[in-house]
């Protein structure tokens, strides 16, 4: 029985535009998102057969592939809820808005939301090669960090919860943007859906001693 599944969108495939184009949203989600979905299912799959045939030879492999999909499957996962239309995304995080502690979190975390704003769009655009931007809570130190993720899964830190992710990955831009992946970074902040956003700070900052530091 597979484990994961691909979740539905939120949203039919033109809630984005004009930020991100239908086509993309289709393509992305439908084949792209499905296919890290199907992936990881594949890969425990194959553990399976190696645990019970007793075979190990490829055993470095598999679990690479299954760190690689299962981490594109959650990225995704949380990437399409992290958006939602123009008219009702984007902007500043604010107290009037109901996300007020979300707001007061990245001013005591970065210093401003401008200087938020500028790490993450920096990070996202300058990932080399394939990879994402990520707002995450760091339960050690209860602040909120920027990661620079590689692929879907290098780079992290352990025990960090991603609340806000941007898919710098080619095929999550390229149809509309071309190679211009600052512009879609910078089209992506009008989109941004702070309630899931603050849900997602709230839900990870209740979670005492994740880490289980302490005996």
């Amino acid at each position: 029985m597979a484990l994961y599944t691909l979740p539905e969108l939120p949203y039919d495939y033109s809630a984005l535009a004009p930020v991100i184009s239908p086509e993309i949203i289709e393509l992305h989600h439908d084949k792209h998102h499905a296919a890290y979905v199907k992936g990881a299912n594949d890969t425990l799959e194959q553990l399976a057969e190696a645990r019970d045939k007793e075979s190990w030879g490829s055993i470095n492999g598999l679990e690479k592939n299954l760190a690689f999909h299962l981490s594109g499957h959650i990225l995704h996962s949380i990437y399409w809820q992290n958006m939602t239309g123009p008219k009702d995304g984007g902007g500043e995080p604010l107290a009037q808005d109901g996300v007020g502690e979300l707001a007061e979190a990245i001013k005591e975390s970065f210093g401003s939301f401008a200087g938020f704003k500028t790490q993450l769009s920096k990070a996202a655009a300058t990932t080399q090669g394939s990879g994402w931007g990520v707002l995450a809570y760091e339960p050690l130190s209860g602040r909120l960090v920027v990661e620079q993720v590689y692929d879907h899964q290098g780079n992290v830190g352990q025990g960090s919860t991603p609340i806000l992710v941007f898919d710098a990955w080619e095929h999550a831009f390229y149809l509309q943007y071309k190679n211009q992946k600052v512009d879609f970074i910078e089209a992506m902040w009008k989109v941004v859906n702070w309630q899931d956003v603050a849900r997602r700070y709230e839900a990870a900052k209740s979670r005492a001693d994740v880490l289980l530091l302490k005996p």
